[in-house]
């Protein structure tokens, strides 16, 4: 096992790893900028170093001054956490190159599925169901013209280099083409520094299924069930829950396995998530995230397993100490992403916490790293903390949000709690019965007021 880990994060997944160190008995290094000097997670550690200004690029993606605070502290590995290092294949390279390890997947791994078009290949490869599309790169508009025929419209332009949204449109037609190629293009461009991009099959009301893995490197890997993340604005999740209210347990069973299958024949380690569209019966690969992700916590809650603990067992070496008939799902979880937006226009609101209440109970939890008198910084992500619940069946979920929700205190500056409160009262919501379009075409309607 390791001595000590330096968490190269911030914010509420910095002190989530910061606290399953601790009851490892592992020694922890937070870093942090300027900006967070005053960070919950700065408090809790063992030790930590300043590594910039408040700037990412300067800070929390500056390897050179991570690096510094490994030798001069004496860690041994580093925890990326989700976001700025935690994909970084280059990354997990120069810090093998100096003898630390990376709590993540073979650098390898982490490259082929940053890649979305070599991505989809592998999974094809590896027998997980894609959606139908470009096998590779669209180079020219005659060639798209070609596929998107083939494939039938309306259909879907993606950046290979990256995802969150940015170079992704949508063209319903064949006069719609050419400019949503370009548009595509741009962005991508800008984004990720690349303009390559590829065409998929635009799906009209799909689901967001996503299946949780866990590999130790060896041959050995298990899934722990899926996640729907459904609930989206600008292809960004806003709530999560698991298990989904729109797969049986053949359906569930029959993914999993799959990919879990999948999983041992590439070797991976770690844990990661395979993410997949799903409409109709049918599953289709989209990406896979070779990290933590923002919404491990609902299957922590279903599981019982601590999967930062895992996480960082079989980076040190260990074999899964799970065998998938170890693994059972009890009752239902939900999350909400609570940000600090204003609930209607969804502008950021960063400044001060004037006062700060969590809800308590049987059944809730809360990952955040704010506090009264905190000041969210203008700089990063903007969330505010993660609203976990867990109930033997899905109603008993969704009435223990209803109450959790309404005990929850942040003022000072505008969140999304409004927009939750909301949501866990309407009828498709409560009958499990959306897409990813709902939330979106629910505010285009005036779902929420000012």
């Amino acid at each position: 096992m390791f001595d000590k880990i330096l968490i190269a994060n911030r914010g509420e997944i910095a002190l989530r790893v910061l606290r399953a160190c601790k009851e490892l008995g592992i020694k922890t290094v937070a870093v942090h900028s300027t900006a967070d000097a005053d960070a919950m997670h700065v408090r809790f550690a063992d030790e930590s170093v300043c590594i910039g200004p408040p700037s990412a690029k300067d800070s929390y993606l500056n390897v050179p001054a991570i690096l510094s605070a490994c030798e001069i502290t004496g860690a041994d590995a580093v925890h990326p956490g989700y976001g700025f290092l935690s994909e970084n294949a280059r990354f997990a390279e120069i810090l093998a190159d100096h003898g630390l390890h990376f709590i993540g997947p073979k650098a390898e791994h982490i490259r082929i599925m940053g890649d979305k078009i070599e991505a989809k290949r592998t999974a094809k490869r590896l027998g997980i169901p894609v959606v139908p599309g470009s096998d590779g790169g669209v180079t020219d508009d005659a060639e798209a013209t070609r596929i998107s025929a083939e494939i039938g419209y309306p259909v879907l332009i993606k950046a290979a280099a990256g995802g969150g949204g940015k170079g992704m449109r949508v063209a319903r037609s064949a006069e719609e083409l050419s400019g949503a190629l370009s548009t595509a293009r741009a962005e991508a461009k800008a984004n990720f520094g690349s303009d390559a991009v590829y065409i998929e099959k635009y799906l009209g009301k799909p689901r967001h299924i996503e299946i949780q893995v866990l590999g130790d490197g060896k041959g050995n890997a298990v899934h722990l069930g899926e996640r729907d993340c459904s609930l989206q604005r600008r292809h960004q999740k806003v709530l999560e829950e698991s298990p989904s209210p729109a797969l049986n347990i053949e359906a569930r069973n029959k993914i999993g396995e799959t990919v879990a299958k999948a999983m041992r024949e590439l070797k991976y380690l770690g844990v990661g998530t395979v993410e997949f569209l799903y409409e109709d019966g049918e599953f289709y690969f989209i990406e896979m995230n070779t990290r933590i992700q923002v919404e491990h916590p609902v299957t922590e809650m279903i599981t019982g397993i601590d999967l930062i603990f895992e996480q960082i067992r079989v980076a040190a070496g260990a074999e899964l100490s799970l065998k998938q008939s170890d693994i059972e799902f009890r009752g239902h979880s939900i999350e909400c992403r609570i940000n600090a937006e204003h609930p209607v226009t969804f502008r950021p609101s960063p400044g001060k916490i004037l006062h700060y209440h969590a809800p308590g109970g049987l059944g809730v939890r809360i990952d955040s790293a704010v506090y009264q008198g905190y000041s969210i910084p203008p700089y990063y992500d903007s969330l505010v903390g993660k609203l976990i619940v867990h109930g033997k069946t899905r109603q008993e979920a969704l009435m223990r949000l209803n109450r959790a929700l309404e005990e929850v205190v942040v003022d000072g500056i505008d969140t999304t709690l409004p927009l939750f409160r909301t949501l866990v009262r309407e009828a498709d919501i409560i009958d499990g019965n959306y897409h990813i379009h709902w939330l979106e075409q629910f505010l285009a309607r005036g779902g929420m007021t000012a």
